[in-house]
């Protein structure tokens, strides 16, 4: 089964709570697509479904966008781990010049570019990590990328550089254990409608802070 044919069997169209004006595709239960997606694994070696939920971090990202476009008109935009793309998905209805997603995951780049179809815009989606790229970026957003030590670990360094080299880098998060403590400007915050089988409580308050050098 290809990439897209999976993501139509295993998703339907639906809209998430805070961002109603974006249309994607998502799983509305949790356990068929795991079991699904370990199925794939055991033969593809790809990554958890995260592509198939529309995550607390991506959607205060993008009702942010979509409420003040003129952060990204005009701008080149990288969304990081951009899971379903929904961070993306508002930055090109935004007026962004250009707007990249960037995951490691395959199914997450083929949801990336069939979200972006079902709303009328075009992404790239390059393939492979983009840590330790050099920056072709005015803007790089990041929704939930800190929730566990390994890719905090990985990302933050070169993010601090994008950082310094004069990229604006977003980091919105929800809590998440290995957010780190300081080098942040808080830019807003979103409280974000959540479900029991994604998290554990029903709202997570997002902090969306620029990442400083």
């Amino acid at each position: 089964m290809n990439p897209e044919a999976f993501i139509r069997a295993h998703t339907a169209p639906a809209t998430a709570p805070l961002v109603p004006e974006i249309a994607l595709l998502l799983a509305s239960e949790i356990t068929p697509i795991w079991r699904a997606t370990e199925e794939w694994l055991r033969q593809a070696n790809i990554e958890p479904p995260f592509w198939a939920f529309a995550w607390p971090g991506g959607q205060a990202t993008a009702r942010h966008l979509l409420d003040h476009p003129e952060s990204v008109r005009g701008k080149r935009v990288l969304d990081f781990a951009a899971g379903c793309g929904i961070a993306a998905i508002a930055a090109a209805m935004s007026g962004a010049a250009g707007v990249e997603a960037a995951e490691i995951d395959p199914l997450a780049l083929a949801a990336c570019r069939m979200n972006a179809a079902l709303n009328g815009v075009t992404l790239a989606t390059p393939e492979g990590d983009m840590v330790g790229s050099d920056s072709r970026w005015d803007i790089i957003l990041c929704g939930d990328v800190c929730y566990e030590a390994p890719m905090t670990a990985h990302i933050l360094p070169w993010l601090r550089r994008m950082a310094a080299a004069g990229t604006e880098v977003w980091l919105a998060d929800p809590g998440r254990a290995y957010l780190p403590k300081d080098g942040l400007e808080p830019l807003a915050t979103h409280a974000v409608p959540t479900t029991l089988e994604l998290e554990d409580r029903t709202e997570r308050v997002v902090t969306i802070a620029r990442l400083l050098p």
